[in-house]
């Protein structure tokens, strides 16, 4: 394969991630009209709120299994219409058990959606010989921002959310279907592989799932509930609370894409260090905001701090060697039992105390990895690149490498 079509496919598999980000970004924006339209209370919310990890959880560790039977490839490109599809199921909802089987249907395509995507970048990655999954994050964040300024916009407008999430779910499946038309397949000799009936995480890549965890439930319990956040603590617009999702993107989005310069410069270890120290400061402003700027502010840093956590963590685990798709559906499991945690966690601590006892814990966990950056000291590298190690070819950074 050409360097001039592993580019072109760098920058297809770039769209697709960014259409995944937009579908998560404009289902951000609009859950305080979900729960206005369905008159639910916060700790309500948080139950349903649970439905989306719930339905990750569940259906992400049969990806590797999809991905034996059809190939990683045509996988992505059956399942991209049925998750963009899923999006408009939970406005639709016209009480709270459709809304959670709505959100669990979301969830769960959105979840293997996730674990394809990262397996087609992590195959374009090896064969560039050079790190680009924290970049494709960045895509998801830049397509997250832009869907959750669109948001702020109809929120602004009192646009109906079924209006919106089906515009929104017509344009990404169109736009993700071209982009993936023309993406390469996954090695073959690995897709051949059996896949497990379940995929956890791999020993060796158990320490990486509990960093990720820790970044996930950070980055989760603030996506879903900045805005509401804003609204009841802050005394904002929804329009104004909607903002918040937008800061928490755009600095995800900046974070990720400059993450190859950083991490050169610093190393995986320190480059942590520093992304948990950004993340405890944006906590703690958020505990403190009773203004919409200082909120909006603090989510900001939080996503400074979590954004290179999880690309960083999957690119590691999809370099492990054997089938990417059983390793990445591995970590991702672990992560999504955070993710499944965040949103419900974080509803009862606000309903029994209030949102900033609740985003007290949050800090918590954005700030954990100051202290467990120390688990990427462990170098995590396949076989295919031991044995360019040893024969002297391009090496990959891995997560224990330091390029400083």
């Amino acid at each position: 394969m050409t360097d001039r079509v592993l580019h072109r496919s760098r920058l297809r598999i770039s769209v697709v991630f960014a259409a995944h980000g937009a579908a998560v970004g404009a289902f951000a924006t609009r859950i305080p009209w979900l729960q206005q339209h369905l008159g639910l209370s916060d700790s309500t919310l948080g139950v349903a709120l649970l439905a989306p990890a719930l339905g990750s959880f569940v259906a992400v560790p049969f990806t590797s299994r999809l991905v034996h039977r059809f190939g990683n490839l045509r996988s992505l490109t059956c399942l991209l219409p049925l998750w963009c599809a899923s999006l408009i199921l939970p406005a639709l909802a016209p009480d709270l058990p459709a809304l959670c089987l709505a959100l669990g249907m979301f969830g769960a395509t959105s979840g293997m959606m996730d674990v394809l995507m990262n397996v087609q970048g992590v195959q374009i990655e090896q064969r560039l010989h050079r790190p680009i999954v924290a970049s494709l994050h960045g895509m998801w964040a830049v397509g997250g921002l832009v869907s959750s300024g669109c948001g702020a916009l109809a929120a602004g407008a009192d646009m109906d959310a079924r209006l919106h999430f089906a515009v929104t779910a017509a344009v990404l499946a169109g736009i993700g279907l071209l982009a993936a038309r023309h993406l390469p397949e996954a090695d073959p000799t690995e897709a051949r592989q059996p896949p497990p009936r379940f995929a956890l995480p791999p020993l060796a890549t158990l320490p990486i799932g509990i960093l990720g965890f820790c970044a996930v439930f950070a980055e989760g319990a603030s996506g879903n509930w900045s805005a509401v956040y804003l609204t009841s603590t802050a005394n904002a617009s929804e329009g104004i609370a909607a903002l918040s999702y937008t800061g928490l993107s755009f600095t995800l989005a900046l974070a990720r894409l400059s993450s190859g310069f950083v991490v050169t410069r610093l190393g995986p270890v320190r480059t942590v260090r520093l992304s948990g120290g950004f993340a405890a400061l944006g906590g703690m402003l958020v505990v403190l905001a009773r203004t919409p700027p200082v909120a909006i502010a603090g989510f900001a840093l939080i996503g400074t701090g979590v954004a290179v956590v999880l690309p960083l963590s999957l690119s590691a685990a999809g370099r492990h060697g054997g089938d990417p798709s059983r390793h990445i559906a591995g970590v991702a499991t672990f992560t999504y039992t955070s993710s499944l945690l965040a949103p419900s966690v974080t509803g009862a601590v606000a309903d029994a105390a209030s949102l900033p006892v609740a985003f007290a814990l949050v800090t918590a966990f954005a700030a954990c990895p100051l202290f467990l950056a120390s688990m990427l000291a462990r170098p995590v590298q396949s076989p295919r690149e031991r044995e360019r190690a040893a024969t002297g070819g391009p090496l990959l950074l891995t997560q224990g490498d330091s390029a400083v």
